[in-house]
């Protein structure tokens, strides 16, 4: 018994392949850790200033939230796309990298800034 495979049946041409590379990894290594840099300077404002209203409180949750959806849906779940056979490392790591190492330099640089101010 042979296995043939006619032209009709044959898996789609996925077009746009490169561009879909592209724009992944330029979220994953431009977009998302300036995003996640601004958010933990703003959220460590937030956090730091003593001034709980609820417009700047729902600001900061709105931000979180959409912080956490960029991570999981353009980051984590597009390394585990591209990398099924890996372990779940390799998404975290991206992660790691891509997110929580940006947002924790952008709380620590407001941390910086509030020591320069006498």
């Amino acid at each position: 018994m042979t296995l043939r495979v006619d032209a009709d049946h044959a898996p789609p041409v996925r077009r746009g392949s490169r561009w879909q590379l592209w724009f992944a990894e330029a979220v994953r290594l431009v977009l998302a850790p300036v995003v996640l840099l601004t958010s933990g300077f703003f959220t460590a404002d937030f956090l730091l200033s003593g001034v709980y209203t609820w417009p700047r409180t729902s600001r900061v949750l709105v931000l979180t939230l959409t912080v956490l959806v960029l991570a999981y849906e353009f980051v984590y779940k597009e390394q585990r796309a591209r990398h099924p056979e890996a372990s779940s490392v390799c998404p975290l790591r991206a992660l790691l990298y891509s997110c929580a190492i940006p947002y924790g330099l952008g709380a620590l640089a407001l941390l910086a800034l509030a020591r320069l101010v006498p």
